[in-house]
């Protein structure tokens, strides 16, 4: 509320501008100015391969079983070691393909952590976790 310097009895209008709205205004112009500026400012850089086709890579697919029994692309492996000599086969190709580790809803935590510690220790670059599909 503006209160000018004469007495509002006095019958003279108000000849003072009042402000506040104005200040409002500013003040909220203002607010939204600081919150988008970093959001103005924020660049991403993207390279883009030049290269006439992207080449998908390949994907190994390791399934888990409920009762332990692993699948490497869908055939048997008997243990942890014959995986691990898959998982050093594979590490050691130049264009090594992507790992992804399907284990099912009741997998033991114990079995699923232990293929994902022997694909990393084996040199694996690409390791993916993921439910596995019926």
């Amino acid at each position: 509320m503006a209160m000018g310097t004469s007495a509002i009895g006095d019958g003279e209008p108000i000849t003072e501008m009042n402000t506040t709205p104005l200040i409002d205004v500013l003040l909220v112009l203002l607010i939204m100015f600081i919150i988008t500026l970093p959001l103005m400012t924020h660049s991403t850089s993207l390279q883009v391969a030049r290269q006439g086709g992207a080449q998908i890579p390949q994907v190994v697919y390791v399934d888990i079983d409920f009762d332990g029994v692993m699948l490497w692309n869908g055939a048997l492996v008997r243990d942890f070691a014959q995986l691990e000599s898959f998982l050093r086969q594979e590490a050691g190709k130049v264009n090594q393909a992507d790992l992804e580790v399907r284990p099912d809803g009741s997998a033991a935590y114990d079995t699923v952590a232990r293929v994902l510690a022997l694909a990393q220790r084996s040199g694996m670059k690409r390791i993916g976790l993921a439910s596995a599909t019926d």
